[in-house]
């Protein structure tokens, strides 16, 4: 009798193991809808099925478009290039300014050179030329590299606040539609 339980514990056993080993672990994630990529939910009050509320998200989704003369798609690949452009004007900047501090020396050096013939050691106010430019010449590219960084930061700004507008005209277009297609949105 404890054999035959023994046995049947076992085979009960390999059987479970074996249906576990079958079953997938966890689902496919499942792709998402238009409205969830935009951050729009929609919810079918009226009982549409998955297909019907696919098809009316996309002939809302042009619609909208549309009307509203902006896709937040193009919005934030716009936005996406304005802030590569900015970063490549403050690389551009940051060439063109390498350095400043070695040029710097040699104006100042020069113009020093020629006030301590003057005073009667050419060496000397060479130096101190020399010193005088290095300053002078990092400063003035520490401001340019300053400006440039703040026109970036000005120019990035504006793009993300006309991606934002547009985005938000496109949502409110999509929900109207949506909503006269009786589904309840939020965004």
């Amino acid at each position: 009798m404890r054999l035959s339980r023994a046995l049947a514990c076992v085979v009960v056993a390999a059987t479970f193991s074996s249906v576990q080993a079958q079953a997938p672990a966890s689902a496919p994630p499942a792709q998402k809808s238009l409205a969830a990529t935009l951050g729009v939910a929609v919810f079918p009050s009226g009982g549409q099925s998955a297909s019907q509320q696919s098809k009316d998200e996309g002939d809302c989704y042009n619609w909208s478009v549309q009307s509203t003369g902006s896709d937040p798609f193009q919005a934030q690949q716009q936005a996406a290039q304005a802030q590569q452009q900015a970063a490549q004007q403050q690389q551009q900047v940051d060439q063109a300014t390498a350095g400043s501090g070695a040029k710097g020396a040699v104006r100042g050096a020069a113009a020093g050179a020629v006030v301590g013939a003057v005073a009667g050691d050419a060496g000397k106010g060479a130096a101190i030329g020399a010193t005088a430019g290095v300053i002078a010449g990092r400063s003035r590219a520490r401001g340019a590299k300053e400006q440039a960084a703040q026109q970036s930061a000005q120019q990035t700004q504006a793009a993300n606040q006309a991606s934002a507008q547009q985005t938000a005209a496109f949502k409110k277009g999509f929900a109207a539609c949506l909503e006269g297609k009786k589904y309840t949105v939020k965004y």
